[in-house]
């Protein structure tokens, strides 16, 4: 099985999917995984906060799920964050695609070389997002009656609260145009295991300060969701030039001793 999507806020399943929930066990403990097909084709997902969004962001187990993707051989990853607007150029219910990020989460179990027997290694982070993903999602949206915003820089924050006007400030003052609390350390694990990994950032809300009051657009959504999910798996399903390097992006300083 070669791809994957994980979900956000929001999205909980793929119409047309056949297929069943699965735990695989990893080294960092159980994940809940859907395996099955779509249309014949072999694909995978996962809901990150579970289908009944009872996980709070700052304890996914994020180590876990992507490694549970690996054992099941993924290669490709595709994400979607739910977000907070801080850039007037994507709006609630606007789209944009994920090219970086400030990551201001702590406390979180952030990579799989942590020294000792889980050797040490560093990655590199130059381009953050799979280029050849971000090219094909790009291309295809139009075909599903989406306008995505090419480049987006997604901030990271622990959550579970909401950040303050001041915060929401400052991040727009370093380039953050969308704010969120689970797109990190997500990226640079799969970035660590060579996967070719791309996100789509959908908002529900004006960051704090924006306007007068937050707000949300909840159900409005809907339909924009399914068309989102659609893009994503007939990306996976198309045929990539994969001339992007991502599955050489770690440096490797000590390997490590067990990989399971």
């Amino acid at each position: 099985m070669d791809a994957a999507i994980i979900f956000g806020t929001g999205i909980y399943l793929i119409k047309g999917f056949n297929g069943v929930e699965k735990t695989i066990e990893t080294p960092y403990g159980p994940a809940l995984v859907n395996i099955g097909t779509y249309e014949g084709f072999e694909l995978a997902f996962l809901a990150r906060h579970g289908l009944d969004h009872t996980t709070p962001p700052h304890k996914i187990n994020y180590r876990a799920n992507i490694k549970a993707l690996q054992i099941l051989g993924v290669k490709h990853v595709l994400a979607t964050n739910a977000v907070g607007s801080i850039t007037r150029v994507i709006p609630p219910m606007g789209l944009g695609l994920l090219t970086d990020f400030l990551d201001f989460t702590s406390g979180r179990e952030f990579t799989f070389f942590d020294g000792g027997n889980s050797g040490l290694a560093h990655t590199n982070m130059d381009v953050t997002y799979c280029p050849v993903l971000r090219k094909k999602i790009l291309d295809l949206a139009p075909e599903f009656d989406l306008k995505i915003h090419p480049e987006a820089v997604y901030v990271a924050t622990n959550g579970p609260r909401f950040e303050t006007p001041a915060e929401i400030r400052m991040y727009a003052q370093l380039g953050g145009d969308v704010v969120g609390m689970t797109g990190i350390p997500e990226v640079v694990l799969a970035r660590e295991l060579g996967m070719h990994y791309a996100a789509v950032a959908y908002s529900i809300n004006w960051a704090a300060g924006l306007e007068q009051e937050m707000s949300f657009v909840g159900d409005q959504m809907a339909d924009i969701k399914q068309r989102l999910t659609m893009l994503l798996v007939n990306t996976l399903k198309a045929q990539l030039d994969e001339t992007c390097g991502c599955e050489q992006a770690v440096m490797m300083m000590h390997e490590p001793v067990r990989i399971s």
